[in-house]
């Protein structure tokens, strides 16, 4: 979705909101069959150092619009301005609440000299994490965690649920399906999005690529504070019938992980959400 642009005065974020200024690192991709998965950043050389730095508005309500600004900036501080596209896009920014009952997947705009804007909105008081996956020029994929807090009382987080397989969003029920069945960490895991029509349960006709794949998976562990060490994004497996979307992954550690599949049915953007336990290997 476009980013809408405003003019409104940017701060570094204190006060009622606070950013961090973060490293970011190149991210690790393994490639199973054509499907990209980026995972744990690794160290990077004090050459190839990376910042990004978020600015927002002093003040800030949940529910209203937001105006962010990410400015990425080279280890002699310069910034960089120029950066390649990849899945469609020249940045995907995860927006994440730190209990991660909130998800948001966005694009900000770069407006040719190293800013990245776009305007979103927080629904409740509580911890944000931004994850922002972006390319530039000749350098390596990275992924810089920027953190964000909405002032208020925060609401009560529900308890998690690892049983559930199977849930209905809109018009679509959509299974999950895990191989192993019992999921453990450090092993290669096949996940299956099985999504049929709410009415008849058969199988949805419409899928149409997202981003440049049949899905796009986001997974996120369930940690305090979260890092980039707690990030997964996997691309769609090239097999497979229309209606079952396959992603190959890997969790790295022991832990509750949450999972955002995200497809395009029809020209209208789904994203089913499950949680799973993942025992030690």
């Amino acid at each position: 979705m476009p980013a809408k642009e405003s003019n409104q005065g940017f701060v570094i974020a204190i006060g009622a909101i606070f950013a961090w200024l973060t490293l970011a690192s190149p991210v690790q991709s393994q490639d199973h069959d054509a499907h990209g998965q980026h995972g744990a950043p690794a160290p990077a050389g004090a050459s190839q150092r990376i910042e990004a730095k978020l600015s927002a508005p002093d003040s800030i309500r949940p529910n209203q619009q937001v105006p962010l600004t990410v400015q990425v900036q080279d280890a002699q501080g310069q910034r960089i301005t120029a950066y390649e596209r990849f899945q469609e896009a020249l940045m995907h920014m995860i927006v994440v609440s730190d209990d991660l009952r909130f998800f948001n997947h966005l694009h900000p705009e770069h407006d040719g000299n190293g800013n990245f804007k776009v305007t979103t909105r927080f629904p409740a008081p509580g911890a944000y994490t931004l994850f922002c996956d972006y390319k530039p020029a000749g350098r390596a994929e990275q992924v810089s965690v920027l953190k964000l807090a909405v002032p208020g009382a925060m609401p009560v987080t529900p308890a998690i649920d690892t049983a559930t397989t199977v849930k209905h969003f809109a018009q679509t029920t959509v299974t999950l399906g895990v191989s192993p069945a019992q999921l453990k960490a450090a092993t290669d895991t096949l996940v299956t999005f099985d999504l049929r029509q709410k009415e008849n349960g058969q199988p949805v006709a419409d899928l149409q690529p997202y981003l440049g794949e049949k899905g796009h998976l986001v997974i996120i562990k369930q940690s305090s504070p979260l890092s980039g060490a707690d990030y997964i994004h996997a691309h769609a497996l090239k097999e497979g019938n229309g209606a079952a979307v396959q992603f190959m992954t890997r969790f790295p550690r022991p832990g509750l992980y949450k999972l955002w599949g995200q497809f395009n049915r029809g020209g209208t953007i789904l994203t089913a959400d499950f949680w799973v336990d993942v025992k030690p290997h």
